[in-house]
């Protein structure tokens, strides 16, 4: 049965792909793939998971030479817009691609395609400005910014503050400057542009760790805007001031509940058993014997578990307080 369409098929209808091992019926593999293709979702992954599917196996998937050549030039497209070096081509009609690594110096670049030379600056992405400094991007540049300005008085009369609201919900990618539109809700902050992969902050639109959010910079996982410098300065202020007591009475909680919680949580397992245990079959006395044992091994191994998880905690906490806080706050 395919798990797509839920159909019974015979095994020769479910090709085999190099990417993972899960199976799909030939048909449900070519709409998913037909689909994903028409629009641009390249690269293609697993319907079932995360795998991305191999070059040969979609161009055997797919019927139509056109969904080919399309997923073709998607996938270089794609590969092209993640290459910090490729520059593209401004002039109209013209999707033609340099690859101009190393000329920061000499920003003077020159469209290769036949018929267009079209020359134009490195840095800006502009045509070329031989007599002047780079200009801002004229494409929508309250869009570049990480929120817009307050709409006026005067513009709200006309009807202008939609269009404002709507320009807090597209922002632009920080690596390939793709426009990306997210729903300003206070939902998760955590983006990942499915143009060139790249993982930013949709509050300060900076390239990101996973250790973004834990970090001072006033930026929350979740909101709709990050925090102002005059309450990020007093909570990193807080932190460093009353850092000590907190963590001395998160210690001093940790280790009698660690160290008493242990065996009690084990003794009454012991003692309520499992599915599958045989605890009917044991004696009254056997029964007592297993749960004194156990809670005196677990009275053996709860210290040693308060003492790596106290040494080890107390340490990263106050590093990360008189380091990476510390630090910020000097800033």
């Amino acid at each position: 049965e395919c798990p797509l369409c839920l159909l019974p098929q015979p095994p020769e209808a479910f090709p085999t792909l190099a990417s993972c091992a899960h199976r799909s019926c030939w048909a449900c593999l070519e709409q998913y793939l037909r689909l994903a293709v028409s629009e641009s979702r390249v690269p293609v992954s697993c319907p079932h998971c995360p795998a991305v599917l191999q070059p040969t196996d979609v161009h055997r998937l797919l019927p139509e030479p056109a969904l080919r050549d399309k997923y073709e030039e998607f996938l270089l497209r794609r590969l092209l817009v993640a290459d910090p070096g490729t520059r593209w081509c401004p002039a109209p009609d013209c999707s033609y691609a340099v690859f101009a690594h190393g000329c920061a110096e000499c920003p003077r670049l020159t469209c290769g395609r036949e018929g267009c030379g079209t020359e134009f600056c490195y840095h800006c992405r502009q045509p070329w400005h031989p007599d002047g400094p780079c200009a801002p991007v004229p494409l929508a540049p309250s869009l570049a910014t990480p929120t817009a300005q307050p709409a006026q008085p005067e513009e709200l009369a006309h009807g202008e503050a939609p269009a404002q609201a709507e320009a807090e919900d597209i922002k632009v990618c920080p690596r390939c400057s793709a426009f990306i539109m997210k729903i300003n809700d206070g939902s998760c902050n955590r983006m990942n542009c499915t143009v060139c992969g790249c993982l930013f902050c949709w509050l300060c639109l900076r390239e990101i760790s996973d250790v973004h959010f834990l970090s001072p910079s006033g930026c929350t996982f979740w909101g709709k805007r990050p925090w102002s410098r005059t309450r990020r300065i007093l909570w990193q202020l807080g932190m460093v001031l009353g850092a000590p007591m907190v963590i001395s009475l998160a210690a001093g909680v940790a280790v009698p509940v660690i160290t008493i919680g242990i065996p009690i949580y084990m003794g009454r397992k012991v003692l309520a058993g499992g599915p599958g245990s045989r605890r009917s079959s044991l004696s009254g006395c056997q029964q007592c014997l297993s749960v004194t044992s156990s809670v005196l091994l677990s009275l053996f191994v709860s210290p040693i578990i308060t003492a790596l998880s106290v040494g080890v905690g107390v340490p990263l906490m106050l590093t990360y307080v008189y380091g990476t806080v510390v630090l910020s706050l000097c800033r």
